[in-house]
C-alpha cells in the first residue's frame, strides 16, 4: 500500500498565527513525514480575509494549497489574484462566476490529490449553494477523472452541519475536516466506508485569547453589549490542525490524528538560572 500523509491547519489568525505557519512549516514536514500540506488562510490578514502577499508567503514556505472561508473577500485586492493562483481556493459553492476555484488537483511525486473547499449554510453568511449537493458532485467527478485521494475543508459553523456532511461523503472523499469555530475537537474518526472526520481543526493564532482575539476586548462587548475593536492578542502560538493519512491506490483515510502544538519563543521557554 503507498499512502501520503496530508498535514491540515486550521485557521490561521493574524499575524501571530502565519509567522508560526510560515516558520515551522519546513520543520514539521520534516518531522511528521509530510507529503503535502493545506492551510486555512481566511484570517491570517489582521484576522480578516488573506492578502496575495500573504497567500505567496504561506506557499513559498511549503504549503501547497491554501483554503479560506466566509471572510474570503475581506480584503479588497485578493479579488483579482485568485484567477492567477489555483492552489487558492474559495467556498466551490459560490456562483460559477465568482472569481476563483473551489476545488485544485495537484500532482505529487506518490500521486494526485484533489482539496475542495465548501461552506456550510447554518447561521454563515453570505447564504450559498447546498454545500452537500455541490461537493457531493465535485467529488464525483474527482473520482470519474481518476483522482482518488480527495481533502475537503468545510467551513460552517455548526457542529450538526459538519458532521452530516461527512456521513454524506462517507466513502466518496478521502477526509473531511471543519474549520470556522478556531475550537479543536476531540472526535476524529474514520467513518465505516473509509472517509476520515475531525468536526473542527482548531486556529492557528494566540493562545492566550477568545478565538484569537484579545480576551479584554471580548470580555468587554459581552459584558456592556457595546460595539469595540477586538484586536489580535499576543503571546505565544498554538498550531491547530490534523495528521491525515490516505491511501492512494482506494482513496480511504488509513489514520487521522489531530495535531496541537504550542509554540513557545526560546527565550521565553528559558529557565531562570
Amino acid at each position: 500500500m503507498e499512502s501520503i500523509r496530508i498535514l491540515f491547519l486550521g485557521d490561521i489568525v493574524g499575524e501571530p498565527g502565519r509567522k508560526a505557519v510560515i516558520e515551522h512549516l519546513p520543520g514539521l514536514r520534516k518531522e511528521l513525514a509530510l507529503d503535502f500540506i493545506i492551510v486555512n488562510g481566511e484570517n491570517a490578514a489582521g484576522g480578516r480575509g488573506i492578502t496575495p502577499r500573504i497567500a505567496i508567503d504561506l506557499l513559498r514556505a511549503g504549503a501547497a494549497v491554501i483554503t479560506t472561508g466566509d471572510h474570503v473577500w475581506d480584503q479588497q485586492e485578493i479579488v483579482d489574484y485568485f484567477p492567477t493562483e489555483p492552489r487558492l481556493l474559495r467556498p466551490i459553492n459560490y456562483p460559477p462566476e465568482t472569481p476563483g476555484q473551489g476545488s485544485v488537483v495537484l500532482e505529487t511525486p506518490k500521486g494526485r490529490v484533489a482539496v475542495i473547499q465548501a461552506q456550510g449554510r447554518s447561521f454563515m453568511q453570505p447564504p450559498l449553494e447546498n454545500p452537500f449537493l455541490m461537493v457531493e458532485a465535485e467529488a464525483e467527478r474527482l473520482r470519474a477523472d481518476g483522482v482518488q485521494a480527495i481533502f475537503v475543508d468545510f467551513h460552517a459553523e455548526t457542529t450538526s452541519e459538519k458532521i452530516a456532511l461527512g456521513w454524506a461523503l462517507d466513502g466518496k472523499v478521502s477526509a473531511i475536516v471543519g474549520t470556522h469555530t478556531h475550537v479543536q475537537t476531540a472526535d476524529e474518526r474514520v467513518l465505516p466506508g473509509g472517509t476520515g472526520c475531525l468536526t473542527d481543526a482548531g486556529m492557528c493564532g494566540p493562545d492566550d485569547s477568545v478565538l484569537g482575539r484579545s480576551p479584554e476586548s471580548v470580555v468587554w462587548r459581552f459584558r456592556t453589549g457595546m460595539p469595540t475593536r477586538f484586536p489580535i492578542a499576543t503571546g505565544p502560538v498554538r498550531l491547530c490542525g490534523a495528521v491525515v493519512e490516505i491511501d492512494l491506490a482506494t482513496g480511504r483515510c488509513v489514520s487521522i490524528e489531530r495535531f496541537n502544538r504550542l509554540i513557545v519563543a526560546e527565550s521565553a521557554a528559558e529557565t531562570p538560572a
